[in-house]
């Protein structure tokens, strides 16, 4: 199925595997387990994001978040189905890199490749800071720095280890996120209907009392857009894992087919409960954050410190998901010939140099946050920004052009089809340039856009240069 010159075919044929770098023998471990995959497939929804960032959505919003859920949820239920598709044909630890490149050619695979790099390695320091904010706030005599440096330390030497221990670190994270949001979830609804002992059913005055459903309006509703789809970003890191699975194709399956009820019910089921039991524009949406506000209003004993364990729970296990995923994506790269040669040595299954590669931003924050702890979140987080969006993007191309090969040339191995291809890829397509136009129309976002277009036409320039000379050499 690959058109690439004779030279090049060790690499590819190692890249549909995922198991095996350029000039190296030794294959990545196949160390994770259906049950690891299905937990990363179910707790990987419940992102950071959502604890983190989405006060500020409903914030701007109001109870249109909702609306900005689903619609943001749309898009990912697209993408997923597009990445599912593709993964469950060929599996490989580069994911939609690898299709992009059979798709478009090298540039393509070069630059969504060092994109998707770039945003988890940057969002690993991002989600550090996050979770050594909570650390300082149960111990106020030390320094946000130290905490970053203890996680990062950790989690790089537990990556460094073998790929089980990043799929149990995994799924004990995801079991602990899975069973806070669901207990949320249930609280909410009993309360909602009146049922739950000393609350009474709101009814709609929180949905549009305080200047209606959508009080900022269309701008408001447009920063609650962005703030979705950046909480959504991440969920891409299954498709990566699956290559390293007992089972790949099994595995992306099942995960792209429950992705939809996943999405709905802790994103934008959450959401809903947030906006039904207390008006958006409490303080304490933001300032507590909004599940610990909604559980405060309910009565529920020690809210605020247990909604701290669980959000610093789903920062560790993003941080520890980025490290694995961006380490992969990296030794993927090198595998064809993407990248520097060293990152793709693979010892004891597990490619050590690439894993710690992907830390080094993580350390570096260490120092950034010890030089500017004030600067550096707004920093790190302007430059990662419209990546995602860019990255979803190339999966959309890519699965328009891999959908129809492989219906010409393999269509057994189409176990997942894209929903009425090829209108809804094309739909795809147009709501990440109608996201991507929202973001240049708002002052908050615009900053991000341009840093993260910035990166993306800088990759797309050395890719074109890369492919140009490998192609002279041949």
């Amino acid at each position: 199925m690959n058109r690439t010159p004779a030279s090049a075919a060790p690499e590819r044929a190692a890249e549909n595997t995922g198991t095996t770098a350029q000039g190296n023998g030794t294959p990545l471990s196949h160390g994770l387990k259906q049950r690891h995959l299905s937990m990363i497939a179910l707790g990987g929804v419940i992102g950071a994001g959502l604890f983190v960032s989405s006060g500020l959505g409903i914030a701007a919003a109001g109870p249109s978040i909702v609306l900005a859920y689903a619609l943001s949820g749309l898009l990912v239920m697209l993408v997923m189905r597009m990445l599912g598709e593709m993964s469950a044909a060929n599996p490989a630890s580069g994911s939609f890199s690898v299709y992009a490149e059979r798709a478009l050619g090298p540039w393509a695979g070069f630059t969504a490749g060092w994109m998707y790099w770039t945003l988890l390695t940057f969002a690993v320091g991002v989600e550090g800071l996050g979770a050594a904010g909570i650390m300082t706030g149960w111990f106020p005599s030390t320094e946000s720095w130290m905490w970053v440096l203890a996680f990062m330390v950790v989690f790089l030497g537990a990556n460094l280890a073998s790929v089980k221990n990043f799929g149990e670190f995994e799924f004990w994270f995801a079991a602990l996120k899975v069973a806070a949001i669901g207990l949320f979830l249930v609280l909410g609804a009993l309360a909602i209907f009146g049922v739950l002992p000393g609350t009474d059913a709101p009814g709609t005055d929180n949905l549009t009392g305080h200047d209606g459903f959508m009080p900022n309006g269309v701008d408001g509703l447009v920063v609650g857009l962005v703030a979705s789809v950046i909480a959504y970003g991440g969920l891409e890191t299954v498709t990566i894992a699956a290559a390293e699975s007992e089972n790949p194709v099994k595995g992306v399956a099942n995960a792209v087919r429950t992705a939809m009820w996943r999405i709905a019910l802790f994103y934008i089921g959450s959401m809903f409960v947030i906006v039904m039991l207390i008006p958006w524009n409490d303080p304490k949406v933001v300032g507590d954050g909004p599940y610990v506000a909604v559980l405060n209003v309910l009565d529920v004993p020690a809210a605020g410190e247990i909604m701290k364990f669980v959000v610093l729970a789903a920062l560790l296990s993003a941080m520890n998901a980025n490290i694995y995923g961006s380490s992969r994506m990296a030794y993927s790269l090198v595998a064809r010939g993407q990248g520097p040669a060293f990152l793709g040595k693979v010892s004891g299954g597990v490619p050590r140099l690439a894993v710690a590669a992907s830390c080094v931003f993580g350390f570096v924050t260490v120092l950034l946050n010890y030089w500017s702890p004030d600067k550096v979140f707004v920093w790190v987080a302007n430059m990662i920004g419209a990546v995602v969006l860019i990255v979803w993007g190339f999966i959309a191309v890519s699965q328009l052009q891999m959908r129809r090969r492989l219906e010409r040339e393999a269509p057994e191995k189409l176990v997942v089809r894209m929903w009425l291809f090829p209108y809804l890829t094309w739909v795809a397509l147009a709501g990440v340039v109608t996201f991507l136009a929202l973001m240049a129309r708002q002052d908050d976002t615009r900053e991000q856009l341009y840093y993260s277009t910035g990166l993306a036409v800088a990759l797309t320039i050395v890719g074109l240069i890369r492919q140009k000379a490998n192609a002279k050499q041949r």
